[in-house]
């Protein structure tokens, strides 16, 4: 008797937990397609505030302050980008020194290096090439990992030509993750990342000049999401003005 407890009691918790996930999931999804960072930083700061952090529950919210960063440089919030690379990488260190996930922690030191290039450009000659390298690190841990792919491209789309950088090489990553991503039908469902991926894609496109292949992703992304709004209001619509 006591052991079929131990059991229920096991099975609800991890139920619970998983619930728990699939709503933060959700609200960072909706915070996305809408453009509310406010519900995001909400989302993302109750995470922070939960005192007992499993190893998947770190990597959920490393995700989210990735997330949340990314938009915080796009807006010119220097102060509160600063802020959350610094929580975030803690929580990356935390995951590196127990091992967890090797090849994600290694693609998110990669993307929170290009961060601090963000805050500061002096620092690429420095960290720019450390960047690179854990992006690349990233995808011999494991090849199977779609965010190796996205950190090297990601180094390489922002990285100035002069420099090294390459659209097309950039593209070309990002397509080998598009392609993982969507081998995990059920993961990149209601996924912000998948979105993001879409996106850059198509502006990679777009900046190649290749703009029949961006509106095709344009027009997938809305076929999959048709709430997206800065892709619906924005992005579609200005492409659609440049081919006319």
């Amino acid at each position: 008797m006591e052991r079929t407890k131990y059991i229920l009691i096991v099975i609800l918790l991890f139920s619970g937990i998983a619930g728990l996930y699939a709503s933060q999931k959700q609200s960072i999804y909706q915070a996305y397609i809408s453009g509310n960072m406010k519900l995001w930083k909400k989302t993302m700061d109750d995470m922070e505030l939960q005192k007992a952090k499993s190893n998947d529950f770190l990597l959920e919210l490393i995700n989210y302050q990735y997330g949340y960063i990314g938009w915080c440089l796009g807006e010119k919030e220097w102060d509160l980008a600063d802020n959350y690379i610094a929580k975030g990488e803690k929580n990356i260190e935390i995951l590196e020194k127990s091992g967890y996930k090797a090849s994600m922690t290694q693609a998110y030191r990669s993307a929170f290096y290009g961060f601090r290039i963000g805050l500061n450009k002096f620092q690429a000659p420095f960290i720019g090439p450390k960047s690179v390298d854990c992006a690349k690190q990233a995808m011999k841990l494991d090849a199977t990992n779609p965010y190796g792919y996205i950190q090297y491209g990601n180094s390489q789309y922002y990285m100035p030509a002069v420099f090294g950088g390459s659209k097309a090489l950039a593209l070309e990553h990002y397509k080998k993750a598009e392609k993982l991503m969507e081998q995990q039908k059920e993961q990149a469902k209601n996924d912000w990342n998948y979105l993001s991926l879409l996106t850059m894609i198509a502006k990679a496109y777009t900046e190649m000049d290749q703009k029949t292949a961006a509106k095709a992703y344009y027009e997938k992304i809305l076929k999959l999401e048709p709430g997206y709004i800065w892709v619906k209001n924005e992005l579609y619509p200005k492409l659609l003005k440049e081919m006319r």
